[in-house]
């Protein structure tokens, strides 16, 4: 399970601060589409020249900030350039093809401007597809000082229209891939005062919702040694905690799930990935942590992102805490508790890297685990958070609008 790894060093965080998202742009480049856009499949891109270098990578719908409910198609693909060299500040403008008929040259029309940022990354949120088709961008680098305009090669949205798996939580009851987790106390471990059970999760109005609630057939207080921050007796909790272990897997790609998370410290939601082998000693699968969020007002910020693999019998952690995660927040005041945010992983044979709504706060590389994967998702009080939240204070809920999983095989290393 997913827990706070106090002596993680953030130092394992590659970070960037947030870019706000403009409005499109509406000039037109009446240039003619160059001829090797006809048949443009990729989703990356990289062109050199004239001592400069632009890679562009288009990503599935993983962009979708807001107060409500929402259709997952209503997110909006992510877009980003890498350029060489890095000049902060430089404008880069995002173009889709434009077809005209077949006896009509394609045009380019700016739907986006944004600046190199000081890793030399231009971010955008575009769309997916228009009437279900895919769609080609390119960016063109505008003129910076001595350094001359440069138009990146095209890449296509075609690899990511269509999901491979879904869920928008629809109705009132889970989905047949889903089951609950963990419905034992573990006594003995640091779980020992809360369990997984079906009454903390709830499906309504378009959304999952993982609760921290008081065990009402408990009939003794749990107790807690000081180990665990402050020693007490406490009240026997019930967990949200679902996984599709058994029912869907998969094996490299983008996964994604749109959440608002939980307010209060004392519990700690996560979205995560676990081995089909399991998470034991010798186990060739890793535990990928897309995001843990431990309250509002954490000293930290809240916002984790790991990997757990195992050396022999040691585990071995990655990863840590997001820094400056408010910095992906879309204002003052927005929140993680306040409103929906996508939190995605790229998972490729080489690296894993961790996103929020399309903007990368972290990738892992090395040791990357190449079983198939099951989704998790959780509301869980471990025994060093429950002393930090009194028992009044609950219930606690994190909700959770879509899952979707972008599956590629081995063909993204």
């Amino acid at each position: 399970m997913p827990r706070l790894l106090l002596r993680a060093a953030s130092a394992l965080l590659l970070t960037a601060p947030l870019l706000t998202w403009t409005p499109p742009a509406s000039s037109t480049d009446s240039a003619p589409a160059s001829a090797q856009v006809e048949d443009v499949v990729a989703s990356v891109s990289v062109r050199a020249a004239k001592r400069q270098r632009i890679r562009l990578e288009v990503l599935p719908q993983v962009v979708h900030p807001g107060g409500a409910v929402a259709s997952a198609d209503a997110a909006r693909t992510a877009v980003t350039a890498t350029l060489r060299p890095v000049i902060p500040g430089r404008r880069v403008q995002l173009q889709v093809r434009e077809e005209h008929g077949p006896d009509v040259p394609a045009t380019w029309r700016a739907v986006g401007l944004r600046r190199q940022d000081r890793w030399g990354r231009a971010q955008f949120a575009a769309a997916g597809s228009s009437a279900g088709k895919a769609l080609v961008y390119r960016v063109k680098a505008m003129a910076s000082g001595r350094t001359r305009p440069v138009k990146s090669a095209p890449v296509s949205t075609a690899r990511w229209l269509d999901p491979t798996w879904t869920d928008e939580f629809s109705g009132s009851h889970l989905g047949g891939a889903w089951d609950h987790r963990g419905r034992d106390y573990s006594h003995g471990s640091r779980r020992s005062c809360a369990k997984g059970d079906p009454r903390a999760t709830t499906v309504d109005g378009g959304a999952v919702r993982l609760s921290v609630v008081k065990d009402p057939d408990a009939t003794k207080r749990c107790r807690i040694k000081g180990r665990d921050a402050r020693a007490g007796r406490f009240a026997y909790r019930l967990n949200g905690h679902i996984g599709t272990q058994g029912a869907f897997s998969f094996r490299y790609g983008v996964a994604a799930a749109r959440v608002r998370f939980h307010r209060l410290r004392g519990q700690h939601g996560a979205f995560w990935l676990q081995p089909v082998s399991g998470m034991h000693a010798g186990a060739l699968g890793n535990e990928i942590d897309v995001v843990e969020y431990f309250g509002d007002h954490h000293p930290q910020g809240g916002l984790a992102s790991f990997m757990h693999r195992y050396d022999g019998k040691r585990r071995v952690p990655s990863g840590g805490w997001i820094p400056r995660s408010r910095s992906f927040l879309d204002g003052r005041h927005d929140g993680w508790s306040k409103n929906y945010h996508v939190f995605s992983v790229e998972w490729t044979p080489r690296q894993l890297v961790f996103r929020i709504d399309g903007k990368e706060t972290a990738r892992i590389r090395g040791r990357i685990s190449a079983e198939r994967q099951f989704v998790i998702l959780s509301l869980i009080s471990a025994n060093y958070e429950i002393p930090k939240i009194k028992d009044r204070r609950l219930p606690q809920h994190m909700y959770v609008d879509w899952v979707r999983v972008w599956e590629t095989g081995d063909d993204r290393g």
